[in-house]
């Protein structure tokens, strides 16, 4: 499938700022979605349904849906940014719009659970979507400068900054990159939330992980519960054609129960090491306050060895 590159954002681009997944929890993240969308020089278009609530998620899937389709539809709109993740984008795959997407290609950002719907819209349409901050949630400076060059400045592709490692020996092992199998990859990225991965296994939004730099986050998840979900793509073998595996961050992990315990490190290697591929983890991806963008279907140079991750080509026109 041939890529599709949305158009870059510039400043006064409309941006549908919409809730396919769970509520906001406080009338509080809608204004500060709007108010980060100004400040990065766009105009913000709430979703008419994004204040609503039904259980754990932000209202219907009826409701939902009509604010996500409604805003791939609308030739006014530039972009889609989630406001947040949670639960939900699973329900509504099967009704998007994706032909409105392919007639008007335009950027759709998130992360978590909005992993299904990026997987959906690259995987289905060819369009580039792009694994990055959730509108709700206040930008630092590092994921603001990732943001605008990945999404916004129509840079050149080239190596994407790392937060710079703790020195303080006491930091966990967690907070800096690890290297499991040095060399050195080139592929497309793929991936996202490692729940959201796995629960596309058997839909037609399962990404093609042959020839991909797979990348991978979580919260929130016991360490057995992640072993489980890379035994299972073990045993349907779409490991088998990875290029590399760029791990992010799995914070609030629960490490231990009743029956013992084994290191985040130790089922990492259990099942990435015998690929025989590039693989290192602790990159700022995933539930963290400072975090990359990456897009969807762009071709990427891993470098374990060095922790490095390049992009290799333009992610927007």
């Amino acid at each position: 499938m041939p890529l599709i590159r949305p158009t870059q954002l510039r400043p006064g681009c409309r941006v549908a700022l919409v809730a396919p997944a769970g509520p906001l929890l406080e009338n509080d993240d809608l204004i500060r979605a709007q108010t980060l969308c100004r400040a990065l020089g766009y105009e913000p278009l709430l979703g008419r349904n994004a204040h609503k609530r039904y259980g754990y998620l932000a209202g219907t899937d009826d409701e939902r849906l009509a604010d996500l389709n409604s805003a791939l539809a609308d030739t006014a709109i530039d972009a889609v940014w989630c406001i947040r993740g949670g639960y939900g984008t699973l329900r509504l795959l099967d009704r998007v719009d994706f032909a409105a997407l392919v007639r008007r290609p335009k950027p759709v950002i998130g992360f978590s659970d909005i992993t299904a719907l990026l997987n959906a819209v690259t995987w289905r349409t060819g369009v580039v979507s792009f694994h990055g901050p959730v509108a709700r949630a206040g930008m630092t400076a590092f994921s603001r400068a990732h943001f605008e060059r990945v999404l916004a400045s129509g840079a050149a592709p080239g190596k994407l900054e790392r937060l710079p490692e703790p020195a303080d020996v006491l930091v966990p092992r967690e907070n800096r990159i690890v290297v499991l199998r040095g060399g050195v990859a080139e592929g497309f990225l793929a991936g996202g939330n490692l729940t959201l991965v796995h629960c596309l296994i058997g839909t037609p939004y399962f990404p093609p992980l042959d020839g991909a730099i797979l990348f991978l986050e979580d919260v929130g998840e016991d360490l057995y519960r992640v072993d489980r979900r890379l035994a299972h793509l073990r045993l349907i073998k779409v490991l088998e054609g990875l290029r590399g595996v760029v791990v992010g961050r799995f914070t609030q992990m629960k490490r231990a129960d009743s029956d013992g315990a084994l290191g985040f490190d130790e089922v990492l290697s259990t099942y990435l090491r015998p690929l025989g591929i590039p693989v290192a983890y602790g990159f700022p991806i995933g539930h963290i306050e400072s975090q990359w963008t990456l897009p969807l279907g762009v071709r990427a140079r891993f470098d374990a060895d060095s922790g490095e991750l390049e992009l290799l080509e333009a992610a927007v026109r």
